[in-house]
């Protein structure tokens, strides 16, 4: 029972942990989040902290994993069901839109992406069971748009999703070295572009 308990009260405080780390970068900006500064606003010395992960890559990683679920939480729902090319778009227009308000997490993801091109890094599986989830959910949403007609079926709907991401992938990198970038305006671009041909233009 007491192990138990201990085990609870372990779980509970690495939850803790990482919604507090993920508020701290969102409002530092992830050069601005220490270890150091995630350990005070949860009362820890770096070691506490360091107590509950492996390394402070893995804390990274396990602070991407709250952010997917507290935007899919909070932003999720719109693509799970859509059959219309708008009502896709909208959906994906407003997850960027709130990318935009959390500039350092957006950092996080972008330099941890790129560190995870390494094998061996911790993140390494994380971004391949992340991309491969995004790319899955796009490519039926976008295969249940095509059978209502409101998407091309001139292109697979596995090669549009993949296309996607390495549209908004580009352009999010493009808006953190130049914040005048509009990455929902090119990504909306994008997905319009995916709207079946008139009629009388169709070959």
């Amino acid at each position: 029972m007491v192990q138990r308990g201990s085990y609870a009260k372990g779980v509970a405080k690495r939850e803790q942990i990482l919604h507090e780390a993920l508020a701290v970068i969102a409002r530092e900006g992830y050069r601005g989040a220490s270890v150091r500064e995630i350990a005070d606003a949860v009362g820890l010395s770096q070691a506490g902290l360091l107590h509950y992960f492996d390394s402070k890559e893995e804390l990274f990683v396990e602070i991407l994993r709250v952010r997917d679920r507290v935007d899919m939480a909070a932003l999720g729902g719109e693509t799970d069901d859509a059959a219309d090319l708008g009502a896709l778009t909208d959906g994906y227009l407003r997850i960027i839109r709130h990318n935009t308000d959390v500039p350092g997490l957006v950092q996080l993801f972008a330099q941890m992406a790129s560190d995870a091109a390494d094998p061996q890094h911790p993140a390494h599986a994380y971004f391949l069971e992340r991309g491969a989830m995004f790319r899955s959910g796009c490519a039926a949403a976008f295969a249940r748009a095509q059978s209502a007609g409101t998407v091309t079926d001139r292109v697979a709907p596995e090669t549009i999703a993949r296309t996607l991401q390495a549209v908004w992938d580009g352009a999010q990198m493009q808006w953190l070295l130049d914040s005048s970038v509009d990455v929902a305006g090119i990504v909306g671009a994008y997905l319009h572009s995916l709207a079946p041909a008139p009629e009388g233009q169709r070959a």
